[in-house]
């Protein structure tokens, strides 16, 4: 017999109790108060009386995206990390270190932090700032197409 051939065993119905009712005495409505008398209609938002779910989030305000954050390279970075003439791209990047392979699902992105003197090769598949790509470029450095 395989795992798959099992079946489950069968189940004897449940007595109900009452008058054909599934649940008897208080049938689930508690005991006394509001919600146990007939054509009751409450907000279903209401929680007794306490600050309900959605008035307190108003009270946390503020906006966060679901979207991570891009993972930063600094030029000062480079510049310590890589020689003259060097490819950078995210591979490179892991191989010294300044992003670890996770890095690559929210995206690297190159920044002006910092200066550079080396004239390094950047990969067309890196994010970079505007002024990062100035300050390559005066260093004698290319950003491929």
């Amino acid at each position: 017999m395989q795992i798959h051939e099992l079946k489950p065993k069968n189940r004897k119905a449940r007595k109900t109790i009452g008058r054909g009712g599934k649940r008897g005495t208080y049938s689930g409505r508690g005991n006394k108060g509001q919600g146990a008398r007939s054509g009751v209609s409450l907000d279903p938002l209401f929680e007794g009386g306490r600050s309900s779910l959605v008035d307190r989030m108003k009270k946390i305000r503020g906006f966060k995206s679901i979207h991570p954050k891009k993972k930063i390279v600094k030029l000062s970075d480079l510049q310590a990390k890589f020689k003259d003439g060097d490819k950078i791209d995210t591979a490179a990047l892991i191989e010294a270190g300044l992003i670890e392979k996770t890095d690559l699902v929210r995206g690297v992105k190159l920044l002006a932090d910092g200066k550079i003197s080396k004239k390094l090769v950047i990969d067309k598949n890196l994010l970079i700032s505007q002024s990062a790509q100035e300050m390559i470029e005066k260093a004698g450095g290319k950003i491929e197409k």
